[in-house]
Formats: C-alpha cells, structure tokens, sequence
C-alpha cells in the first residue's frame, strides 16, 4: 500500500497514524483533522503523517481512507470526497454500530464507490491524540463488515491491513454486529451514564457529598462514564432499536433483583449471583482481560 488518509486523528486515529508508521505498513500517511486543538497536538507530539488542509489532496492520493470520526460526521464528509475519490480506494471506518450508519453511506457515496466497514475493539475513555497508542490495536479483535454488496477483494485487504496493525479479525453482517455489541458495549456505557447520573442526583436529593466516598463500583464505572459525549449519543442513537431491547431486558431482570431483594429471597438471589461471577471467569480465559485483582491496579 502506497498511501493512506485518516479521517479524524483523536485517540484511535492517532493510535493508527502511530502504528502504520511504527510498521511501515504504508509509504505516506495523510491526515485530516479539523479540531484546531488536536492539529496543534500532533504538531507537538512530531506524529507521522502530513497534516493536509485540502481533502483533495488527502483523497486523490490514498489508497485507503479511514473514517475515524464520530459517525454523525459522515454524511458531510462524504459529500465532501464524492468528487475526488476513485472506484480503486478503499473506504473503511472505526465506527462501534454499523446496520444505521451504513445507511447514510449508501445514500450519500457516489455509486460505483465501496465502502467496507471495520470496527477495532479498543478504545478508552480519554479522547485526543496525545492518549494515543501504538500497541492500541495489539491482539484485539476487528470485526469486518460483510453484507449483500460487500466487495469481497476489499475485505481481504482489510483483512490483511488490520492483521498488520496487531489486530485479530473475524467477519460478520451489520445486524449481528449491531446485535451483539448494544449488550457487550453499548448498554454496559449506558448504565455506567446513569448510575453516575443517578449519584449526582441522589448527592442532590440527599445534600450528602458522596462522591468523595466513592467506593471501586462507582469508581470503575465512572471512568466509563468519562468516555466522549459526541462517540456515545452518535452510538445510542445509530443503534437505537438494539439498544431498547437490551435496556428492556436489563429493566427486567433488575425488577428481578428487586423483588428478590425486597422478598428476602435467598435461594433466588444467590442463584444469580453465582451464575454472572461465571461470565468474569470466561472473560479471562478468553484472554479479554488480566487475572488480576482490581484489574491489576498497583
């Protein structure tokens, strides 16, 4: 691969500007960033790549462009790169739901131009170049998007590409994705809004300061609560049918636990609790994370 143009050079953009060029995975490396703060952040940082202020240039130049934007910026720069992109590029993107968003970029991108979606399981709740990595990437699943129209030689190139960055890839149609990640991703993020919300509200309501209280449950889940605004309502609203469904089912199941709770149901109780200490066992044994106390906090 000669040339590639990354959309967007915050946490994930920056941790694959790093990476490509730590591998040498391609000879130039095009970026297009429109924050002010960030381009004078991967000024200071010396990343590898050419800041371009002409999309032109960045498009009719690249073999492979990545969106890593947040998705409610699609429409408008595909619109932006209808006139300069050829039938030979390859268009990817980072995006966390994919069946909505795939919509916009079938109504907007000009026909005859493919479009093959990625999503890297990796992330952070810290935005901005400067937290990027180039191990981000390292043995994380990517997922590869094939639906109806999906160019199968452009799947087998970003194949190899995300295997290149450190990534292990599989493949699966949009619905699926979208499916399975509003219960391992986006509902997870949700409830993690809500119980800080529902802190603050209750440090009102109560005029206690709880917060400096905070014990691990709150503390871990208020750093997924710390995670960028704009990624996660663009995610919430792009998955919006899967993710009702996933909270409807988490509302039931906690009425479940309530009524336990409020029946002094041992038997019932206990059941539950010792079935979903299972899923943290085989999270481990996966290798999806560390056998470490407090997530190996020293």
């Amino acid at each position: 691969m000669k040339n590639v143009l990354i959309l967007g050079c915050g946490l994930l953009g920056s941790s694959l500007v790093r990476r490509i060029s730590k591998k040498k995975i391609a000879k130039k490396i095009f970026i297009f960033e429109k924050s002010k703060l960030n381009i004078a952040k991967i000024k200071k940082l010396k990343l590898s790549g050419t800041i371009i202020r002409s999309l032109k240039d960045g498009v009719v130049n690249s073999d492979l462009i990545i969106f890593c934007t947040p998705m409610s910026e699609y429409k408008n720069l595909i619109l932006k790169i209808n006139k300069y992109i050829s039938p030979k590029t390859i268009i990817t993107d980072i995006g966390s739901s994919k069946y909505e968003s795939s919509k916009i970029i079938k109504k907007f991108l000009r026909k005859g131009i493919n479009w093959t979606q990625s999503h890297p399981i990796t992330g952070s709740e810290v935005s901005g170049p400067e937290h990027g990595k180039q191990d981000m990437f390292e043995k994380k699943w990517c997922i590869l998007i094939k639906d109806k129209k999906t160019n199968l030689k452009h799947i087998k190139f970003l194949n190899s590409f995300w295997k290149k960055v450190g990534s292990k890839t599989v493949v699966m149609n949009s619905e699926e994705h979208d499916k399975i990640f509003s219960i391992t991703s986006h509902l997870p993020h949700l409830i993690a809004y809500n119980l800080v919300k529902s802190a603050q509200d209750f440090e009102k309501i109560q005029r206690f300061d709880l917060i400096k209280y905070s014990a691990g449950g709150l503390r871990d889940f208020s750093r997924i609560a710390a995670s960028n605004e704009i990624m996660w309502r663009d995610i919430f609203f792009d998955n919006k049918k899967n993710l009702i469904k996933a909270i409807e089912l988490f509302i039931k199941n906690l009425n479940g636990f309530k009524k336990d709770i409020n029946l002094r149901n041992n038997k019932s109780i206990l059941k539950k609790l010792v079935q979903t200490k299972k899923v943290r066992y085989k999270i481990i044994k996966l290798k999806q994370d560390i056998n470490k106390p407090d997530f190996g906090r020293s």
